[in-house]
C-alpha cells in the first residue's frame, strides 16, 4: 500500500504540479506587491487619503465599503491570468498544435487509401490497390495475390 502511495507521489504529475504551486504562490506574492505598493495608491489618489476608495454605510467605520480593496483583488486576477495565459496556455496550445499536425497527415493517405477501395469495390473490382510500403503485394486478410502485385521474373 505504501509502495503504491510512493509511486504516486514520485510520479512526474504530482511533482510538476507541487513546483506549479510553489511558483504560482511566489508569483500571486510579488503580484499582491505591485498592486498593494503601486496600484492601491493611484486608486487612493481618487478617494479620501485616510479611507481609501469606497463609501460608508453609516458613521460606523466599519461598515465602510473599501471598493479599492474590490479592484486590487480584480488586478491581481487580471495580471496572474495574463501571465498564465502567455506564459503556459499559448505555448501549450502551440506544441499541441505542432505535434498534433503529424497524425493528421498520416490520417489523410489512410483516407485516401479508404476511398480508392470503396471506388475499386463500387465498380465490381476486385483488384486491390498498391499501397506505399507494402512488402510483397499481398492482399490484407486475403491470401490471394492480384494481377498488378505478381512479382516480376
Amino acid at each position: 500500500m505504501l509502495k503504491g502511495f510512493k509511486d504516486f507521489l514520485l510520479r512526474g504529475n504530482v511533482i510538476d504540479l507541487a513546483v506549479a504551486v510553489v511558483v504560482g504562490t511566489a508569483f500571486t506574492a510579488i503580484v499582491t506587491a505591485f498592486t498593494t505598493n503601486i496600484i492601491n495608491p493611484l486608486i487612493a489618489v481618487v478617494g479620501s487619503s485616510d479611507m481609501g476608495f469606497g463609501f460608508a454605510l453609516s458613521d460606523n467605520p466599519e461598515t465602510f465599503v473599501n471598493l479599492g480593496a474590490v479592484v486590487t483583488a480584480a488586478i491581481n486576477f487580471v495580471i496572474i491570468a495574463a501571465v498564465v495565459y502567455f506564459i503556459l496556455i499559448l505555448p501549450a496550445n502551440a506544441a499541441k498544435k505542432r505535434f498534433a499536425s503529424e497524425p493528421a497527415d498520416k490520417q489523410a493517405s489512410t483516407e485516401e487509401l479508404l476511398i480508392q477501395i470503396r471506388d475499386l469495390l463500387a465498380k465490381g473490382e476486385r483488384q486491390v490497390p498498391q499501397v506505399e510500403g507494402a512488402d510483397d503485394g499481398w492482399a490484407a486478410g486475403s491470401h490471394a495475390r492480384t494481377e498488378q502485385a505478381k512479382p516480376q521474373n
